[in-house]
């Protein structure tokens, strides 16, 4: 469920409240992530055969359209859902709008 900061003074920022077993799915594939984008950095630094960086890029690339999979996954399932039923539509033009961007 996404709250509004407005109790801890800032009307214009959302929060969203994640269960303990999401928070941790993502953290993990975050970390994996800045671990590859590291090892790209080293294979950089030291030299590495472009192909092989190159293959480390892709791999690094699927890893992240992979959270933003299960980020927009449960996103629709809790955010937008939630608001639909409640007869609200903005969170529905907000992902139209973010899934445009994310299709450029």
């Amino acid at each position: 469920m996404v709250k509004k900061k407005e109790e801890a003074g800032c009307p214009a920022c959302r929060i969203k409240q994640r269960s303990e077993e999401e928070y941790k799915d993502l953290i993990h594939r975050l970390n994996r992530i800045e671990g590859q984008v590291r090892g790209v950095r080293g294979m950089v630094e030291k030299d590495a055969y472009c192909i092989d960086i190159l293959n480390q890029v892709s791999a690094v690339s699927c890893a992240l359209n992979s959270f933003t999979k299960i980020l927009l996954s449960n996103h629709m399932k809790s955010c937008v859902a939630d608001d639909i039923r409640e007869g609200n539509e903005e969170k529905l033009d907000e992902l139209v709008k973010t899934l445009q961007k994310l299709m450029k």
